[in-house]
């Protein structure tokens, strides 16, 4: 068997494999929190309840209207990104140019609300939710068995994320975004409709989180805890990468994912912490994050 200092391959590989996965979540999710605090300069602590919602409204759709996951992958993420923008209209606007705190406890009191409604109507438990039939089963590399379902993930979340970098940094309409963030009366000065943008990139950001939501449903089941249990990890990710940065998120996302799953190979011990240890010392070297602007 082929040994990898001192590692068997196929477990050095399964491993890595399972850091991509990770990765791949904490991309798409970080990649949300840096559209929403790049874009808006809201720490959105409700973006781990709308992932949670993403999933829910997968389970959802599933149970009572029988839309399978497919037709999911794009409702659910539509819903979730309604629900979000119409809070964002009615209550967080409300809250633009008062100090971030206010927005940060906002939405955390929002994240306390959507996960004790749905642990009240689901409890603690979790939900399971079926692999689409047509990524059932693996494909056979020689040195790991690779399931379809995971590596479809791992597809989806890159094509996901650099979609919309392009749309954010490529295109007019994230033009146009970006500048309202910078001079918002200048803008609707020329016609546009600031509110309306704002409005649109907070439902991008959820919409983000929604997705993710509904890819890790058959992987892990549907629970209102899901969305607590990694965010932390994903505001690290953001850290890291730079606040507001889109590709920093991205980036850093498969790349801390990736060093979880090396730490689980070489020491296990230490793979609940080495992406809060990287971004100590991140923070230390260059406090701006990796790829962050110094102010």
């Amino acid at each position: 068997m082929t040994m990898i200092f001192g590692v068997p391959l196929p477990a050095l590989a399964g491993q890595l494999l399972v850091g991509l996965i990770n990765g791949s979540f904490y991309a798409l999710l970080s990649l949300g929190l840096a559209v929403i605090f790049g874009l808006l300069r809201v720490i959105n602590f409700a973006h781990g309840a709308q992932y949670m919602l993403g999933a829910f409204t997968a389970y959802l759709l599933l149970l009572h209207g029988g839309i399978g996951f497919w037709a999911s992958l794009v409702v659910a993420p539509l819903i979730v990104a309604a629900v979000s923008g119409l809070i964002e209209r009615t209550m967080l606007s409300r809250l633009y140019g008062l100090d971030p705190l206010y927005g940060l406890l906002f939405t955390f009191g929002l994240a306390l609300i959507l996960e004790g409604m749905f642990r009240h109507w689901y409890g603690a438990a979790g939900q399971p939710y079926a692999t689409p039939a047509l990524l059932a089963g693996g494909t056979n590399l020689g040195f790991m068995f690779l399931p379809n379902y995971r590596g479809f993930v791992i597809v989806a979340s890159l094509v996901v994320c650099l979609a919309t970098w392009f749309l954010i940094e490529k295109t007019r309409l994230g033009a146009y975004l970006r500048a309202a963030t910078e001079n918002a009366p200048l803008v609707q000065a020329f016609g546009v409709n600031v509110p309306r943008l704002l409005t649109l990139t907070y439902a991008l950001g959820a919409g983000l989180a929604a997705i993710a939501g509904v890819l890790a449903a058959p992987i892990y089941q549907v629970s209102p805890l899901m969305g607590t249990n990694l965010i932390i990890v994903v505001f690290a990710v953001v850290v890291v990468g730079g606040m507001g940065s889109i590709m920093g998120a991205i980036v850093t996302g498969y790349m801390l994912g990736l060093l979880e799953g090396l730490t689980k190979v070489f020491y296990p011990e230490a793979s609940n912490i080495v992406v809060f240890v990287i971004m100590a010392i991140v923070l230390l070297a260059r406090p701006a994050g990796l790829f962050g602007r110094e102010a």
